[in-house]
């Protein structure tokens, strides 16, 4: 082959149809991803948030999986016994609106979507151990959650108990508060209303104090997950203050406990404001029917924080009055308000307007007014003034007697340490977290082990009696838990006395199924216990968890306390289920609407011209179409993609390697018809240049020192960016040795260099394009799966620089590059800088008044 004909020699185009099921195959018989728990080598645990099983996977998933799958063919390829499962969170209210929809079964609906699921998932060869696939809806499953819940309940880590909940009035359950979306339920859309419910409880708030410190040393985890985190449990270091009531109603206490995390601001004090379900004022409503109209105004807002914050503030004055802690002569106004909850803290707060945005807000609504308390330092406090923004910030203390002239700091520990020792108040450390409500009325979700007895009280069922199944007949024809309706079901003897009794009708919150799945994958078989302790022990923590960022609250949360509580019960020895977490970007696509306004697939668009002159048309009426924002892809705008027709049309190895290339992970990537072409244009051309270079008989050595640099620094740097997960980059870098073995096969690179090249090319795409990259090791002559093969090492002496190009600045402006040895001293620099064309044009014959030469970095010139 000479330097000109080798790029013209024909190729027969790559083949993903014929190519990707005969890999996908071929890895299944040689059962190359079953992981052995045995098995010597060095683990790695990666995971992937599993899915709903809604029906069809998205373009979401797609990025989401194939990041995980570069990760663990990577980490074998490094020598690891790499742990890569799959599942499926099968559990939840959408089957059941389903079911009712199509008047099927919800385990009907569930099993078909994770069949049609698999089969697209297994299209994409993702390198997954399904004989370890479990989902949360099958018995063999739930009945070990089950014993979880029985053995937490003996610890001490479960209780019951009434407590106000939201209540979804159309699809007759309760919602967790991030599910309350400015008042109304996220599903149906119904106002949600307070209610007082007995429900069932994990005690997350015991592991408060723990799951906050244990941030500290997640250190692989994104700094602002962790923050949301830390925000979500909320620590706060305050004073118990009790104010005494100035004119207590008869049968009520004689005073209002709050809690405060800014007692230096007590002499800014302007008001006390109490929960809608305080005692206080459940003792005035009876007899004031405008205090029970405003109560039951209050709870439609529902208990949810969110929704509390954006509510407008509202209050109710009562006429009680408290006597402030420093002077019994100061009386401050008792209003029931709609922004404090009765869960937290003591269900009171004291309002001191100016230094609070809620309080003056509130303030200035009712005429209170504002007395600062805190100055800023660069401010003049006899002229320093509040009037619609609150100064939350530190300072000196202003009209606050003999608090004037303190920091805030000091202030907190004088007024502490005076109201402690006048024992009207006690410093605390308060959290925000709350424990959390697992009872939810739904069928489809994993049933509570508890039988009701009259005589007994709550009965846990025996552990030789799980699981507790559901019934396989159910019907929705009537609103409500089916569960509920269901005799034969719910109606069994005591386990302990034999009487008749009930079984517990409420099933478990998903986000139970959710909390520990990534333990029993490491055991998945076992059928008389959640999982082995030394399984648990040697796989976890997993070492990198891929999830969407909407999951950086909850599911994490309640995960790092189930592995808390799957210790404290013997089942686990660590304490943390995740040691690295990575939240991925959207896949975001544009919107296109008819002339009536309806919505248009993007399928049925097609687009013409670039730029601004960009036009859409329907492809089946020809009727112009309107494009619209770049959105995150739904089914009701209908800017989705199907990832079976890019699978289809293109093969699963370009959608993956479009997801990788086309922005940070950590970012929305943009889904666009002509991405994916160009996608599958550098398919093609690897399969191209690796053809060639294995038939490749060019004599020029000279060719062979730059390809083996290029290669080997490819190598080196796609090593480092997958372990930071920087796969755009490793797209670059790949695309870089692409263009280098191109121009070294033209300028005839002899076979060795051209093969060892396009080897190291072959390997550096397999973990992100896994059929071509098979296809092209099968081309190369190499002997078995490129799958299995070991990761190349890299030469690092060819990572070593010979020369180095540097910027040159001519009065702060960059004006040329100047490329010297790799090991120029600082004279033979600006010996090279001065008699560059360049820079000597640049000068103008000018002479340099100083030379400024920084190794390895810039050159300056002062003219």
């Amino acid at each position: 082959m000479t330097s000109t004909s080798a790029p013209d020699r024909q190729i027969e185009r790559y083949n993903a149809k014929d190519s990707e099921p005969r890999w996908q195959q071929a890895w299944t018989q040689a059962r190359l991803f079953e992981t052995k728990n045995d098995d010597g080598r060095p683990k790695y645990y990666v995971l992937e948030m599993f899915p709903y099983p809604s029906g069809r996977i998205h373009v979401g998933h797609v990025r989401n999986y194939a990041m995980g799958d570069v990760v663990a063919r990577y980490k074998r390829a490094r020598g690891f016994n790499v742990l890569h499962p799959m599942g499926w969170d099968a559990f939840g209210l959408p089957a059941e609106n389903a079911a009712m929809e199509r008047k099927v079964n919800p385990r009907e609906w569930t099993y078909a979507n994770i069949a049609s699921m698999r089969t697209q998932l297994q299209s994409m060869g993702l390198s997954l151990d399904w004989s370890r696939e479990i989902a949360t809806c099958d018995s063999d499953y739930y009945k070990h959650q089950q014993r979880l819940f029985l053995e937490f309940l003996d610890k001490g880590l479960v209780s019951r108990r009434t407590a106000k909940v939201n209540w979804d009035p159309v699809d007759h359950t309760v919602l967790a508060n991030e599910q309350v979306i400015d008042g109304r339920g996220w599903r149906s859309g119904a106002l949600v209303e307070q209610r007082e419910l007995t429900q069932w409880f994990f005690r997350i708030s015991d592991f408060a104090d723990e799951l906050l410190t244990g941030l500290d040393g997640l250190e692989r985890w994104p700094e602002k997950v962790r923050l949301m985190q830390r925000n979500w449990i909320g620590r706060s270091e305050g004073l118990e203050l009790r104010f005494a009531l100035a004119n207590p109603p008869a049968g009520t206490e004689d005073g209002v406990t709050v809690f405060t995390t800014r007692p230096d601001t007590l002499f800014g004090a302007r008001f006390l404001a109490i929960a809608a379900d305080h005692p206080l004022a459940a003792a005035l409503a009876p007899s004031r029917p405008e205090l029970q109209a405003f109560i039951e105004e209050c709870r439609r807002i529902g208990t949810a924080q969110a929704a509390i914050d954006t509510a407008e503030k509202l209050g109710f004055d009562t006429g009680l009055k408290v006597r402030h802690p420093f002077d019994p002569s100061w009386e401050l106004p008792v209003y029931v308000a709609n922004f404090v909850l009765m869960e937290y803290g003591t269900g009171a707060v004291f309002g001191c307007p100016a230094h609070d945005q809620r309080d003056l807000d509130f303030s200035n609504k009712y005429g209170l007014g504002n007395t600062p308390v805190v100055c800023p330092e660069d401010q003049d406090p006899a002229t320093f003034t509040i009037t619609d923004t609150a100064y939350d910030g530190d300072g000196r203390m202003i009209n606050s007697c003999f608090l004037d002239g303190m920091t805030t700091d000091a202030a907190f520990k004088a007024t502490a340490d005076r109201l402690e020792g006048e024992g009207v108040a006690k410093r605390k450390i308060q959290f925000r977290l709350r424990d959390w409500g697992v009872s939810r009325q739904r069928y489809w979700g994993c049933p509570i082990p508890i039988i009701h007895c009259e005589s007994c009280g709550p009965v846990p069922v025996p552990v030789a009696d799980l699981p507790v199944k559901l019934p396989d007949e159910v019907s929705f024809d009537v609103p409500g838990n089916p569960l509920e309706r269901d005799a034969a079901w719910r109606n069994v003897p005591c386990p302990r006395c034999g009487a008749a009794a009930r079984r517990e009708s409420d099933t478990m919150d998903t986000f139970v199924d959710s909390s520990w799945y990534y333990a029993r994958f490491t055991a998945p078989w076992l059928q008389d216990a959640p999982t082995d302790r030394g399984a648990v022990d040697h796989w976890l923590a997993v070492d990198q968890y891929i999830g969407g960022i909407e999951h950086a609250i909850l599911h994490l949360l309640y995960s790092r306390f189930f592995m808390r509580a799957m210790r404290e019960t013997g089942w686990a020895g660590v304490s943390e289920p995740f040691a690295g977490l990575f939240t991925q970007g959207m896949v975001v696509h544009e919107t296109y609407k008819d002339a009536a306004g309806a919505w248009v697939l993007p399928a049925e668009v097609r687009l013409e011209n670039e730029g601004g002159n960009r036009r859409a048309f329907h492809i089946g009426t020809g009727a112009e179409i309107s494009i619209g924002s770049i959105e995150k892809m739904s089914k009701s705008k209908k800017n989705v993609v199907d990832p079976d027709d890019i699978i289809a049309s293109y093969g699963a190895d370009t959608a993956r390697w479009f997801v990788l290339s086309d922005s940070p992970p950590e970012r929305d990537v943009i889904w666009t018809e002509e991405g994916v072409q160009g996608a599958h244009r550098f398919v093609q051309r690897v399969w191209r240049l690796v053809n060639l270079a294995a038939v490749s008989n060019g004599q020029t050595q000279s060719a062979d020192a730059a390809l083996r640099k290029a290669a080997h620094k490819a190598l080196a740097s796609v090593e480092e960016d997958i372990e930071r997960l920087r796969f755009n980059r490793c797209v670059a870098h790949i695309y870089t040795l692409a263009n280098a073995l191109d121009e070294a096969l033209r300028a005839g690179a002899t076979r060795g260099a051209a093969d060892e090249a396009a080897g190291i090319l072959v390997q550096l795409i397999a973990p992100m394009m896994p059929h071509l990259a098979e296809e092209c090791w099968q081309a190369l002559g190499r002997k078995g799966l490129v799958a299995e093969a070991s990761w190349p090492d890299v030469e690092r002496a060819l990572l070593v620089e010979d020369e180095i190009t540097l910027p040159v600045q001519i009065n702060g402006k960059k004006r040329a590059d100047v490329t010297v040895p790799a090991g120029a001293d600082k004279a033979a620099v600006e010996a090279a800088t001065l008699a560059d064309e360049v820079v000597q044009k640049a000068l103008e014959g000018r002479t340099p008044k100083k030379v400024i030469v920084v190794p390895g970095r810039i050159i300056n010139l002062v003219v």
